[in-house]
């Protein structure tokens, strides 16, 4: 499973939209996710409207706060022309140059949306086989994973055999989201197999 995070300021507009279109247009081995760093109380409420006149219904929808967890398990990123309130996101990333929805007329916001949805068409026609063979994502949580294996286990295990352990624990939860208790097991897995002194493999 791959993962694409919209972010936005808020997480009360485009990038709702943006999740939205997604979960419509994408495949099932891709899903989307959507965060703000300062996320408002709720989804503008003229975007509510808008996304309901093409079948969409945000209206149970929350704004949620971008955490490092959601960045670390992102396979691509998309900001939504929030400069610089809105924080790097340590993947592949590409910025949509798209006007903020809040305090727009309907009218104005319905052409945002129809812009967000060519986005998210053009993302998905274009660049799957890009997000599903990216690996910065892995490869940064095989990062974090890292120091603490080598620390313990650097002076009877080689470099290779630790980045393996490291790669094969990730490798069993392709298909989750990558939140800190995954690191947590995946850290404990690892450390498992390298104390066994069996050959690390990936599945």
């Amino acid at each position: 499973m791959r993962y694409v995070l919209f972010v936005c300021t808020h997480n009360a507009g485009r990038s709702q939209m943006a999740q939205a279109f997604f979960e419509r247009h994408g495949p099932a081995d891709v899903r989307a996710e959507s965060a703000g760093q300062e996320p408002a109380a709720q989804v503008w409420p003229e975007v509510v409207e808008a996304m309901a006149e093409v079948g969409i219904d945000l209206a149970d929808r929350r704004p949620t706060k971008l955490t490092v967890e959601m960045q670390l398990h992102a396979d691509w990123a998309v900001t939504l022309a929030c400069g610089a309130q809105c924080p790097y996101v340590p993947t592949t990333v590409e910025d949509w140059d798209i006007p903020d929805p809040a305090g727009r007329t309907l009218e104005e916001v319905r052409a945002i949306r129809d812009g967000v949805e060519a986005r998210v068409r053009e993302l998905i026609d274009e660049k799957l086989d890009l997000i599903r063979s990216d690996r910065t994502a892995h490869q940064l949580r095989t990062a974090r994973l890292l120091p603490d294996l080598v620390k313990e286990f650097g002076d009877r295990r080689t470099e290779e055999e630790i980045r393996m352990a490291a790669d094969a624990a990730l490798a069993e939860f392709q298909d989750a989201p990558v939140r800190s208790y995954v690191m947590t097991i995946a850290n404990r897995k690892a450390r498992e197999v390298l104390r066994s002194g069996g050959q690390p493999a990936i599945a």
